[in-house]
């Protein structure tokens, strides 16, 4: 009355020796692929920035600036100036930082300077935080002073007075004559 369909044989696998492609990662799909939507570039749309990594058996010594995104997961003597950064749970910087974003996981001795600052529960801080935005998870360490700083509007320029019509006050000499 029922009968069991038999499934396909599995297909061999290529094997990694045999010298032929790598297959894509399991969450990315191949370039050229169906599974790959294809990107419009258009001049208007922002062309996206890819995130470094300074892996966790890394060591630099010497200051690091760009404008992209840099993960830290090794170890920094010097300064950090880039647009985006995470220090990651096994990073270390020694040294002052400064990026729109900074994400704090490990360890940074120096000031931060930024715009959204965020401290995670595992993050070490040890300096002066200048933030417009800041926040600390419980469990963050945290020693040294936090400065609010926010954009300062410009300030207005005093409107011209108006001309008056009165004479400008004249100095009369009071005393009488001398003898």
């Amino acid at each position: 009355m029922f009968n069991k369909t038999k499934s396909p044989a599995p297909t061999p696998q290529p094997r990694a020796d045999s010298g032929s492609s790598i297959p894509p990662l399991p969450d990315l799909p191949m370039p050229g692929s169906p599974a790959a939507p294809a990107r419009a570039a258009s001049p208007s749309a922002p062309s996206p920035r890819g995130l470094s990594t300074l892996s966790s058996d890394l060591q630099f010594e010497g200051g690091i600036t760009g404008g992209g995104d840099l993960q830290i997961d090794g170890a920094i003597k010097g300064d950090v100036r880039v647009g985006r950064l995470i220090v990651g749970e096994t990073g270390a910087v020694e040294g002052n930082v400064s990026a729109d974003y900074v994400e704090v996981r490990g360890r940074i001795v120096g000031g931060i300077s930024g715009k959204q600052v965020k401290l995670i529960a595992t993050a070490y801080v040890d300096g002066d935080i200048t933030a417009e935005q800041m926040s600390i998870d419980i469990g963050a360490y945290f020693q040294g002073r936090v400065l609010q700083g926010r954009r300062e509007a410009p300030a207005p320029t005093p409107a011209p007075r108006p001309a008056s019509p009165e004479p400008a006050p004249q100095i009369i000499d009071m005393k009488g004559p001398s003898a």
